[in-house]
């Protein structure tokens, strides 16, 4: 069945053009940064594009899916208070307001997943109990980008609610195991940020670390790259785009109206397309879901995998990975179709300097080998 789309906080589009793959239609676009809207405007050219969510009375007649991957940084502020009261007055108040009023079945969320943690598991429990007071039944998962045949590892929480059907059979009935790597460094290329500081998170084998959005003033954070030939590179935006699920080019329009870091800012803050186009994909033909030996979640910690509650709203943890599949893939030295830029001596050496501070570690011989290329720049 195709459904009508409304999508919130949209960014670039990526929720949005995943759901178009998974056969459905969208009929509104909210959006309130000018550049993304303008990337917007040009990319789904027969939609309406709204400025800002608060300006937006109803959904379209006949919405059937809400999307929207909202910010998480202002329920910091409303986490201590309860349901739907404290949830009115952040922004996916207003996602739940509109699903309210126009009456929509089906939510898709989208966070990165500190927003189980955040303000202790508060902010995500404002979340779920305002959707369980409006009856919806939800789920969610910690989803990797990396399953769908995407060199980049990039773990993401989505959450599936819903007034008509089973939101499990959405998000929870894949389960795959990821094989182990055949190869690693030095023989495969390999993905580190040399911005990272001393967190541990910046090493990727046959991938890149998370892409990044960069500072807030759009200068351009791209991760590093270490090719089986020696060489370290950051890749182009275009090879940004495409770890993301987008075709080359995708932001291109954004050109036409600011600086060159903001495509970087944008790709970064993206909900990766495959991903939304797996969740669409499920909407139309759900699979299903043993719930069996799931157990009612204690606390006081969110279940870190994935979790669900009826419309009773107890919760329940599930034993699913972030892995629903895993789709082949090529190499990511093969992956990228631009020449990269090479990394420069001064970051290099910025990179090294802190493996020194940090808990991260690396394949015997990658520092000193790093160390000699910094030198030699």
């Amino acid at each position: 069945m195709t459904l009508t789309v409304a999508g919130l906080f949209a960014g670039i589009g990526g929720l949005e053009l995943g759901m178009t793959a998974g056969g459905h239609r969208t009929a509104l676009l909210v959006e309130n940064n000018p550049v993304a809207a303008h990337v917007l405007r040009r990319r789904f050219p027969d939609t309406p594009i709204e400025s800002d969510v608060r300006d937006v009375d109803a959904l379209p007649r006949g919405t059937d899916l809400l999307v929207a991957g909202f910010p998480c940084q202002d329920l910091s502020s409303v986490g201590r208070k309860a349901g739907i009261t404290g949830a009115r007055s952040s922004l996916v108040g207003e996602a739940l307001r509109l699903a309210r009023r126009s009456d929509v079945p089906w939510l898709v969320l989208e966070n990165v997943p500190f927003l189980m943690s955040l303000n202790g598991g508060a902010a995500l429990r404002l979340v779920t109990e305002s959707l369980t007071a409006l009856g919806y039944r939800w789920a969610y998962r910690v989803v990797d980008t990396n399953a769908f045949g995407l060199p980049q590892r990039r773990n993401r929480w989505y959450l599936v609610a819903s007034r008509d059907g089973d939101p499990r059979d959405v998000l929870l009935a894949d389960d795959a195991e990821r094989p182990e790597a055949i190869a690693t460094y030095p023989d495969v290329a390999c993905g580190f940020y040399w911005t990272e500081g001393t967190r541990s998170f910046g090493w990727a084998v046959d991938a890149v670390p998370p892409i990044k959005c960069g500072s807030s003033v759009g200068v351009a954070s791209p991760p590093a790259i270490r090719l089986p030939s020696g060489e370290y590179v950051t890749p182009d935006i275009r090879d940004a785009e495409r770890l993301q699920g987008f075709p080359s080019d995708w932001t291109a329009p954004a050109d036409e109206v600011a600086k060159g870091g903001e495509r970087w800012r944008m790709v970064g803050n993206s909900v990766s397309v495959p991903v939304a186009a797996w969740i669409g994909r499920r909407l139309d033909e759900p699979g299903r879901y043993d719930a069996a030996d799931d157990e009612p979640w204690a606390g006081p910690r969110w279940p870190r995998k994935a979790a669900w509650a009826d419309t009773d709203g107890v919760v329940y943890g599930a034993d699913v990975g972030p892995w629903p599949q895993w789709a082949d893939r090529v190499p990511l030295e093969h992956f990228l179709q631009h020449p990269g830029k090479p990394l420069s001596g001064r970051a290099a050496t910025g990179f090294i300097s802190r493996t020194h501070k940090g808990s991260l570690r690396f394949p015997p011989g990658f520092v000193d080998e790093l160390t000699d290329y910094a030198a030699a720049r």
